[in-house]
C-alpha cells in the first residue's frame, strides 16, 4: 500500500524537488559583486584620524541589494539601499536619514572605484551635482569621498572624506 501511495505522489512532488535543485540566482553576476568591497562592519574616521561614526554594510534580498546602516558620533543615523539595475547597467543608491534628508545617486563601477552622482540640483547658483566615490585601498580600508561639482564638473567643495576601517 505504501509503495502505491509513493508512486502516485511522485508526479506531484517532482516539480518541487526539481525546482529546489535548479534554483536560479538573479544577482550572482560579476556586475552585482562590484560593490562587495564595501561590505562589512566599519569604524569610519576622518582624514585626521578622528572617529566620525560606524557603518554596517550587508547584502540583502538574495544578494541583490547592498544595505548601509550608518550611525554617526554626532547622533545622525541613515540607511541606504544600493542596487545594480540591469536595464541601464548602472548602480543606484537611495539614502534616507534621521534628519529627513534624502539623496538619490546613479553611476558606474569604473577603474576600481564606485562613482555615483545625483541629478543636477538647480536650486542654487551655480547648478551642482553631489558625487560620492568609494575606493578600496591597498591596506584593506575604503575611502568615501563626497564632492560637490558644478554642472560643468568643476569641483566646488568636499562635503565628506571618510576612511573605513574594518572592526576587529
Amino acid at each position: 500500500m505504501n509503495r502505491i501511495v509513493l508512486l502516485l505522489m511522485l508526479p506531484v512532488l517532482s516539480p518541487f524537488s526539481l525546482g529546489a535543485q535548479t534554483s536560479s540566482c538573479t544577482c550572482c553576476e560579476a556586475s552585482h559583486e562590484q560593490f562587495d568591497f564595501w561590505i562589512g562592519d566599519w569604524i569610519v574616521k576622518d582624514t585626521t584620524g578622528t572617529t566620525v561614526g560606524e557603518n554596517r554594510i550587508t547584502k540583502i534580498e538574495g544578494g541583490c541589494v547592498v544595505k548601509e546602516q550608518w550611525t554617526g558620533t554626532s547622533g545622525t543615523t541613515g540607511t541606504s539601499m544600493n542596487y545594480f539595475d540591469k536595464s541601464d547597467m548602472s548602480w543606484n543608491q537611495l539614502w534616507l536619514d534621521n534628519g529627513g534628508n534624502q539623496l538619490q545617486l546613479k553611476g558606474q563601477f569604473q577603474e576600481g572605484k564606485m562613482v555615483l552622482r545625483s541629478e543636477v540640483i538647480s536650486t542654487q547658483n551655480p547648478n551642482y551635482y553631489n558625487q560620492i566615490t568609494w575606493s578600496k585601498n591597498d591596506d584593506g580600508t575604503v575611502t568615501q569621498l563626497w564632492e560637490v561639482l558644478s554642472s560643468s564638473n568643476k569641483p566646488l567643495r568636499i562635503l565628506f572624506k571618510g576612511i573605513y576601517h574594518r572592526k576587529k
